[in-house]
């Protein structure tokens, strides 16, 4: 996001895909004109990765972009949302609650050793056992044996059996219509064998089995990752290499890219947002993605532990989203109508009904009814290195002005120690939060954020309500059914005001003369491996 994978902090994504389906960026289709070195690296501006870079530590887009590059897992999904096999050759189930797993013959990792059925159950073992600290533990909750896992009882989940070296299958402990939807977020990836020997280490030196092989990683420099002659998957790359080059602030990127000393940006600033049509031509990108801005709520603070939500239905109800996306923001985002991004299966428009429309009578007389605002100021936690200063100053501005409560930014250095006190529980107030999908259904919007015990859950939110219309909805006999009960949660949340939604996500970025066929996938990064560079 940048914030998601958040879904993926978005600084969230985690949806890896392909360049012959993903959507288009700018108006540079690669040029004809130009001699392409096949061998040619270029440059992306990103932040530093909160965690090692292992794939199931990784929740925010950092760490995910890399992550990605380096990694290939079982599926991966279009941009209309349809799968697709990439390690796997086939995912089978006549009940979703049994799944064979048959992978493509002939995979290595980047160490030369082969991709086995192993390969991936000691990954999935490994990363689900608490004493292993993976950020993303609980995505294997849905395997049969979890629960023994993560609480001490068992090394393996039961659920998970080889068949032969390329052949294994995969027991949930319920059925659940979109678990295949699942298997295309990272945190699903094979290890090597050579990750137990130091797990730490190999975090640092990750061995994958992806488009790209890691080279070299200075902290809050650069990480330097190159072309893998023998993947083996659908998207080669079509360059040499890729260096991600890390930014304390998306204006100094920006100025690189314009002055030729970085290739291609995520996201440009709010400040350049003004003028980076005119200045980029058409090598400038706006393109919707499926991603949504949040003001999100640390409900573990005395401030918000108990609150009425009718407190936060009024604050959301003084942010004016028309106005500050269209002068602040420049018209590069949409003000939201509900918690799930636009593109995403489930996806219905006002699903929020009038807590997102812009109405300071109704918000203060809410929050009044409400009990008040505890001392009546509040402060938003943002990342300085993401471009939103601007935007957190306008919504404080609109919220102080409609309803008199005391509203300020609380700024940490870059998307790391944001995170980080996230994780740690320290946020003071409320928090922006950022999520891109990691799979292209309803539930990683509202499951993956606002289940009691889902790793995306960050704020704290809880309400057994929920947490039973979510196992409802998990428990559906069909995709189709379990869209539509997934819908009816979103509709109920304003009841509960998890969070606060502001607005969907559009990629407003750009990139240098120096390369081409630049695309953006569904979760808003530059496809890496399309991109072409030119002699």
């Amino acid at each position: 996001m940048r914030g998601a994978k958040s879904a993926k902090w978005v600084a969230i994504a985690a949806v890896v895909a392909l360049s012959a389906t993903a959507c288009g960026g700018g108006g540079d289709d690669g040029d004809t004109k130009a001699a392409i070195d096949p061998d040619g690296t270029f440059s992306v501006e990103v932040g530093e990765p909160q965690n090692p870079l292992q794939p199931a530590n990784t929740m925010e887009s950092n760490g995910s972009i890399v992550i990605k590059s380096l990694f290939s897992g079982l599926v991966d999904y279009d941009s209309t949302g349809k799968i697709s096999m990439v390690n796997a050759d086939s995912v089978d189930t006549k009940d979703n609650k049994t799944f064979t797993v048959k992978l493509k013959a002939g995979w290595k990792f980047h160490d030369g050793t082969p991709v086995t059925s192993e390969s991936y159950i000691k990954a999935w073992n490994w990363a689900a056992n608490p004493d292993n600290k993976q950020t993303n533990s609980f995505w294997f909750s849905d395997i049969k044996g979890y629960d023994e896992v993560s609480g001490g009882k068992a090394t393996e989940m039961s659920g998970l059996k080889a068949v032969d070296d390329t052949t294994f299958t995969i027991e949930l402990s319920k059925a659940l219509p979109y678990f295949v939807y699942k298997l295309g977020y990272e945190v699903f990836d094979p290890l090597p064998e050579s990750f137990y020997k130091d797990p730490k280490a190999a975090g640092e030196k990750p061995v994958g089995n992806g488009p790209y092989k890691f080279v070299s990683w200075d902290h809050k420099k650069q990480i330097v990752v190159e072309r893998n002659d023998d993947y083996q998957g659908p998207n080669k790359a079509k360059n040499g290499g890729v260096v991600f080059k890390n930014y304390a602030q998306l204006e100094t990127a920006y100025q690189d890219l314009k002055s030729g000393n970085l290739d291609v940006m995520r996201q440009v600033a709010p400040r350049d947002l003004p003028v980076y049509k005119q200045d980029l031509g058409d090598r400038a990108v706006d393109q919707s993605y499926s991603a949504i801005q949040t003001v999100a709520v640390a409900f573990y603070t005395k401030q918000w532990k108990d609150i009425d939500p009718k407190v936060l239905q009024g604050l959301s109800m003084a942010i004016d989203r028309d106005t500050i996306t269209k002068t602040v923001l420049q018209g590069t985002r949409e003000p939201a109508t509900g918690w799930v991004a636009k593109g995403v299966l489930g996806y219905t428009d006002n699903a929020a009904g009038d807590v997102t429309k812009y109405d300071p009578a109704k918000a203060k007389a809410l929050i009044k009814e409400g009990g008040g605002v505890p001392g009546n100021k509040i402060s938003i936690q943002y990342n300085a290195d993401g471009g939103h200063k601007e935007w957190v100053e306008a919504v404080c501005g609109s919220i102080t002005n409609a309803t008199g409560v005391q509203c300020s930014g609380d700024s940490k250095a870059d998307f790391q120690a944001d995170t980080n006190a996230r994780d740690a529980k320290q946020v003071k107030s409320l928090y922006r939060s950022g999520w891109v999908l990691d799979y292209p259904f309803i539930s990683n919007f509202i499951r993956d954020l606002f289940g009691t015990k889902s790793d995306g859950n960050q704020g704290g939110f809880s309400n057994p309500e929920i947490d039973k219309l979510i196992s409802q909805a998990d428990s559906a006999a069909s995709l189709e059914e379990s869209e539509k009960l997934y819908q009816e949660i979103e509709k109920k949340l304003p009841e509960y005001m998890p969070s606060i939604p502001l607005w969907y996500y559009k990629v407003n970025a750009g990139y240098s003369e120096k390369v081409s066929g630049v695309k953006y996938a569904q979760d808003g990064d530059p496809i890496l491996t399309g991109v072409q560079v030119k002699k």
